[in-house]
């Protein structure tokens, strides 16, 4: 037998050694190729990624400011809250108490919405002092909040279903609804939420904490999605083994019971100390009206164009849209049907956490071992894009910049501006709803009937209806019964009247 067990043909031992064995080194693994298997982009998609994000806001930075410029320069703006806003930034800009006429004479809007974010815009105000600088820091804000967006679905998708579903986001109907109302201090709350969700889904958990914190300085119900944001961080943050990233999530449960307390402190302190009749709103939420099942089926269409035209239901798969639910929440246990809907501002916080859910969502699903959702987890971000584009051009507020009436400016307003600027600057005015922000720049500016006993200077209306009645005269009289008017003109329906 030889050495190795095998027989030879002489029957004698072999004369030759077994081979050594030699060690097998792995080489390097091939990267798989296919949907499941997509590779995080190197420093040059990076740089471009940064690049087209930016593009991206610049492009939709313009649309937004020109249809809401445009908007305001035809007279089609509703004026009501965009007057509001301006009487408190104009204050602010002039180190003035934050007064807002509109609300009643002497009213603070403090004791209206805790919003002290919006001082941020005083400066620019005080060198451009139009309400026009409203709108266009209104578009910036929302524009800039395409860049987190675009970054992080990039980060998991490449650069180009990145850029897609950061333009999808552009033009949802959420922002597209709050560019068209006018101003509101939500335009604050959209970047910060969409840089805080970025950080969270890039696992820099203070950066996301540090992103949410400002939102208590945004709007009173904040603190209560700054809550849901720092849990949703502390439960991420505790799935990890590493010891900085406890230490975050210990601190992500403080801020979550920072945001809960802040939040009962304002309604509860803050704002009635700035209003003698408390906090305006509970009767919105008290019951007296219609109840939380009333409009049933239009709530639930509102939650289904959130998430279904916005993420194709798939940033369900995600926690992130739990930071949703505050919102949601408390609009749909109102009775005021003006929450109900798509209309207004009352979605655009909901866009970037629905675009960021979506994010998160697509990073998990894209590794499913289920193939069809992998494919289409890939699929989504050009379909949503492309849902995005066919409702812009067709229902959603962007599609009036292909006509060309945006552009125009119908002489009906400049007829009511020539009217409007007999006023002089520093007149005390009543008007109502249409030519609010045509004064406010300059006049202090009183809600028609809400004078309170202010005796104003000027009565102006727009009476392109009749509402008021033939006699402008004596319609001031029952406005001011101790007080005479005269016609100073008329222009277009809209009339105005000094007091003699």
């Amino acid at each position: 037998m030889s050495i190795s067990g095998s027989p030879t043909t002489a029957g004698a031992p072999s004369a030759t050694p077994a081979p050594p064995r030699v060690p097998v080194v792995p080489g390097p693994r091939r990267a798989v190729r296919g949907p499941s298997a997509l590779r995080k982009p190197g420093p040059g998609a990076t740089f471009r990624t940064g690049r087209d994000a930016w593009l991206l806001a610049a492009a939709l930075f313009l649309a937004y400011a020109v249809l809401s410029v445009s908007r305001h320069r035809r007279m089609e703006t509703l004026s009501w809250d965009l007057g509001i806003f301006e009487q408190a930034v104009r204050a602010y800009a002039w180190l003035r108490p934050p007064v807002v006429d509109l609300k009643g004479p002497g009213a603070l809007v403090l004791g209206d919405h805790f919003s002290p974010v919006i001082a941020l815009i005083a400066p620019l105000y005080r060198a451009f002092p139009t309400p026009v600088t409203l709108l266009v820091v209104q578009a910036a804000l929302f524009a800039v909040s395409a860049v987190p967006v675009t970054r992080a679905a990039a980060r998991f998708l490449g650069p180009a279903r990145g850029l897609a579903l950061g333009a999808a986001y552009g033009l949802s109907w959420g922002i597209q609804r709050a560019v068209e109302f006018d101003f509101h201090e939500i335009c604050f709350a959209v970047p910060l939420l969409a840089f805080a969700l970025e950080a969270l889904v890039a696992r820099r958990w203070w950066a996301a904490l540090g992103w949410g914190l400002p939102l208590l300085l945004v709007k009173e119900d904040l603190g209560v999605t700054l809550a849901a944001l720092a849990l949703v961080v502390a439960w991420r943050a505790r799935r990890t083994d590493r010891r900085t990233d406890r230490r975050a999530a210990r601190a992500a449960v403080a801020v979550a019971v920072l945001g809960a307390v802040a939040a009962v402190l304002v309604f509860t302190v803050v704002i009635p100390a700035f209003a003698a009749d408390g906090y305006a709103y509970w009767d919105k939420l008290d019951g007296a009206g219609p109840g939380p099942l009333d409009g049933l089926g239009t709530k639930l269409s509102t939650l289904a164009w959130v998430l279904v035209p916005t993420t194709g239901l798939l940033a369900l798969r995600s926690p992130l849209l739990l930071v949703a639910a505050p919102t949601l929440g408390w609009r749909f246990l109102s009775g005021d049907e003006h929450y109900w809907s798509t209309d207004w501002h009352y979605s655009a916080v909901l866009m970037p956490i629905a675009a960021l859910a979506l994010a998160d969502a697509l990073d998990a699903s894209r590794r499913s071992p289920r193939p069809w959702l992998r494919a289409y987890s890939l699929q989504l971000p050009a379909a949503l894009l492309a849902a995005g584009l066919a409702l812009s051009a067709t229902t959603l507020p962007l599609a009036r910049l292909g006509e060309a009436s945006t552009y125009e400016r119908p002489a009906r307003v400049g007829a009511v501006e020539r009217l409007l600027a007999r006023i002089p600057n520093g007149a005390s005015v009543e008007s109502d709803i249409a030519p609010i922000t045509r004064l406010t720049s300059r006049c202090r500016v009183f809600w028609i009937g809400d004078t309170k006993g202010v005796l104003p200077d000027y009565v102006v209306y727009d009476n392109a209806s009749g509402w008021a009645g033939e006699d402008p005269v004596g319609y001031a009289r029952q406005l001011h019964p101790d007080a005479r008017f005269t016609l100073v003109g008329t222009a277009r329906g809209t009339v105005v009247l000094r007091r003699i």
